[in-house]
C-alpha cells in the first residue's frame, strides 16, 4: 500500500504562541473540513502481514499562501551510520527576502528493518528541525513532513552551512537505510499578502554557553529542542523509580523532569517537557506504523521569555546561558537541549536599557513514595513556580513584561515484579502568562498546556505481549490587549492504541494484532479543524473530517 501522506504540524498550534514569537499563524483556509472514506479499500487482513499503509497523522496542513513561490533544497542524503551530511544553503532567487511564509518539507523512505532514530537539521547553527523515524515494513513506507519555520527567516537571507543528521545503524540485521530529502520553499509577499512578522534576528550561544544579544533588543525569547533520547532510561524518563524500588530504570528522585534555563547562573525559565513516545516505545513498535505518538515526527521546542533579562543582556558583553533538566542523575547522559535566541530589535535607539525588577522563585517540590507488594505502585507528586519581571526602555516608552510559570505533575506508575506487568497513569500541566504594560503596549497572553499518559503493557505466559495506551496533547490559549480578548484557541491532540504480538519469535511468527487512532481538534479565533484517524492491522480503515 503506498498511499503517500503529507504529515504537517500547524506552525503556532497554539494561536498565542505563534503572535508571541512573530510567525504569522496559519489562515483561516489551512483549518478546513475535508473527508476521506477509504470504503474502497479491502478489509483488514487478520493480522499484520510485510506491509502496512505509510505513516500519516491527523493534524491540520499548513496554510500557504497563493503567491509565486520558489524551493530550495537544503539536504539530500541517506543515512547508514552517525556521520553527519553537510553542505551549503543559499538564498532562492526570485522570491524577494521579505516573506510570507517558510515550509520546511522532510520527504523519507526506508525499506526492511529498523530501530526509530533521531535526527535534525541545522541552517547556519540554528536548529530548525528535530525529528524521529518511523520504522519500516519489510516492503518499505514513504513519509512527509512539513513545519512552518518562517519565524527563521534572518537565517534563511544568507548563504549558511547546513548540518543534518539522522543517526542509524545498518547491519546484516538492521537493513534499513534512512534515505530523505529536505526543501524549503519561500512565499513571496505581494500587495495582497504582507511579509510575515519575524523576529529580526535570530541567534546561537558562542560555544555552545554565551549569548551576545544586539544593544538594542526590547524583546528576547529563547527556544529549547529538549528530548530524552539516547536509547537510555531518560528515554523513558516518566517511569523511572528511585531506589530501592526494584525496577530496572532508576533515577535518584524518580520521574520529575523540568528543563530549566539559567542566565548567568540566575533562575530565567521553567517548563515540563513533553513526555514524547518514539515509534519503538512502549516494547510494542505495533503501535506506531501508521499513527505515531503526538509530536514523534515534528518535536515542538520549549519556548522562554526572556524579555525580563533583556536590561541585563543589553550591555554588549557575552553572558552565560545554561540549559538543564532536574530530575537526571548526575553524570548521566541521555538530554539534547541545543537552544535558539530569537531577538526583535528597536530599531530606532542604538541602545535600550532596563532592568530585572522581581524574581521569585518557590520551592521545588517533588516527591515519590513506594509502595511495595506483588504490585509495586510508585506516587509521585512534583511542581514548581517561578516569576520574573523587568523592563526596557524603548523609543516608544518603558515597557514592563511580567513572566509567571507554574509546573505540576501526578503520576502513578504500577508494575510487578519482573515488569511483565507495567503501567502509568501520568499528568503534566505548565501554566505561563506573559503580560507586556506601557506605552503602546498592553497585552496579555495566557497559555496552559495539559500533557497525559495512561497506558499498561502486559507479558503474558504465551508471550504475547500486549500495550493499551491513550496519550494527550492539550492547549488552550487566550490574548487580550486593554482587557479584552483578541485571540483565543483549544488544541487536542488525542492518540489511542491496543496492538498484540508474539515476543521472542522471528518476525514472520508474531501474529500481530492492532487498533490505533488519533483525533487532532483545533479551535480558535481562526477557525474549526476536527481529524480522526482509524487503523486496523496497518490499514487505514477511517479518515474523517468534521467541525
Amino acid at each position: 500500500m503506498r498511499s503517500r501522506v503529507v504529515m504537517s504540524m500547524l506552525a503556532g498550534v497554539i494561536l498565542v504562541a505563534s503572535t508571541l514569537l512573530g510567525a504569522s499563524p496559519a489562515p483561516a483556509a489551512g483549518m478546513h473540513t475535508a473527508e476521506t472514506t477509504p470504503s474502497a479499500e479491502p478489509a483488514p487482513p487478520a493480522e499484520f502481514g510485510n506491509d502496512w499503509h505509510d505513516p500519516l497523522t491527523a493534524a491540520p496542513p499548513i496554510g500557504k499562501p497563493a503567491t509565486r513561490s520558489c524551493q530550495v533544497t537544503v539536504a539530500e542524503a541517506q543515512f547508514r551510520d552517525f556521520t553527519p551530511y553537510r553542505g551549503t544553503y543559499a538564498p532562492p532567487r526570485g522570491c524577494g527576502d521579505r516573506w510570507s511564509r517558510v515550509v520546511l518539507r522532510l520527504d523519507g523512505k526506508v525499506q526492511g528493518r529498523q530501530y526509530d532514530r533521531l535526527g535534525y537539521l541545522h541552517i547556519g547553527g540554528v536548529e530548525i528541525f528535530r525529528t524521529s523515524t518511523p520504522e519500516p515494513s519489510p516492503d518499505g513506507i514513504e513519509w512527509s513532513v512539513e513545519k512552518d519555520v518562517t519565524r527563521y527567516s534572518d537565517t534563511f537571507r544568507q548563504s549558511r552551512d547546513v548540518e543534518m543528521l539522522i543517526g542509524n545503524v545498518v547491519d546484516d540485521t538492521y537493513t534499513g537505510v534512512i534515505d530523505v530529502r529536505a526543501t524549503l520553499t519561500f512565499y513571496a509577499a505581494d500587495r495582497t499578502t504582507r511579509p510575515a512578522a519575524t523576529p529580526d534576528r535570530v541567534l546561537t550561544l558562542a560555544d555552545g554557553t554565551t549569548l551576545t544579544t544586539p544593544r538594542n533588543s526590547e524583546r528576547i525569547v529563547a527556544e529549547v529542542y529538549a528530548t530524552g533520547s539516547g536509547g537510555g532510561c531518560e528515554e523513558f524518563w516518566y517511569l523511572t523509580v528511585p531506589d530501592p524500588a526494584p525496577y530496572s530504570c532508576k533515577a535518584d528522585k524518580g520521574p520529575y523532569r523540568e528543563v530549566q534555563i539559567k542566565v548567568d547562573g540566575r533562575l530565567a525559565g521553567i517548563a515540563a517537557p513533553f513526555p514524547t513516545v518514539w515509534t519503538g516505545g512502549w516494547s510494542n513498535p505495533f503501535l506506531w506504523y501508521v499513527i505515531p505518538g503526538p509530536r514523534a515526527f515534528d518535536v515542538k521546542p520549549i519556548e522562554y521569555d526572556l524579555t525580563p533579562f533583556a536590561g541585563l543582556l543589553n550591555d554588549g558583553r557575552p553572558h552565560r546561558v545554561d540549559v538543564s533538566v532536574v530530575g537526571v542523575p548526575e553524570g548521566q547522559a541521555g538530554w539534547s537541549a541545543p537552544v535558539n535566541v530569537l531577538v526583535w530589535q528597536d530599531t530606532k535607539s542604538a541602545r535600550v536599557t532596563g532592568a530585572l525588577t522581581a524574581h521569585k522563585e518557590a520551592d521545588l517540590a517533588n516527591s515519590a513514595t513506594h509502595t511495595p507488594g506483588s504490585e509495586h505502585r510508585l506516587d509521585t507528586e512534583g511542581g514548581h513556580r517561578l516569576t520574573v519581571a523587568g523592563y526596557v526602555n524603548t523609543s516608544h516608552g518603558r515597557v514592563t513584561t511580567t513572566v509567571n510559570r507554574t509546573l505540576a505533575t501526578t503520576s502513578v506508575h504500577r508494575w510487578t515484579d519482573g515488569e511483565n506487568m507495567d503501567g502509568l497513569q501520568a499528568a503534566w500541566s505548565d501554566d505561563e502568562s506573559v503580560t507586556a504594560d506601557g506605552r503602546g503596549a498592553d497585552r496579555t497572553t495566557r497559555t496552559r498546556r495539559t500533557y497525559t499518559m495512561d497506558g499498561t503493557t502486559t507479558l503474558g505466559e504465551d508471550d504475547r505481549l500486549r500495550s493499551v495506551l491513550t496519550l494527550g496533547d492539550r492547549a488552550t490559549g487566550v490574548e487580550s490587549r486593554g482587557g479584552r480578548r483578541t485571540a483565543w484557541s483549544r488544541l487536542d491532540d488525542t492518540y489511542t492504541g491496543d496492538a498484540t504480538y508474539t515476543v521472542n519469535v522471528p518476525r514472520d511468527q508474531r501474529h500481530a494484532v492492532a487498533t490505533t487512532s488519533e483525533r487532532y481538534r483545533l479551535n480558535g479565533s481562526a477557525g474549526c479543524y476536527d481529524r480522526k484517524l482509524v487503523t486496523v492491522q496497518g490499514m487505514l480503515t477511517r479518515d474523517r473530517s468534521d467541525c
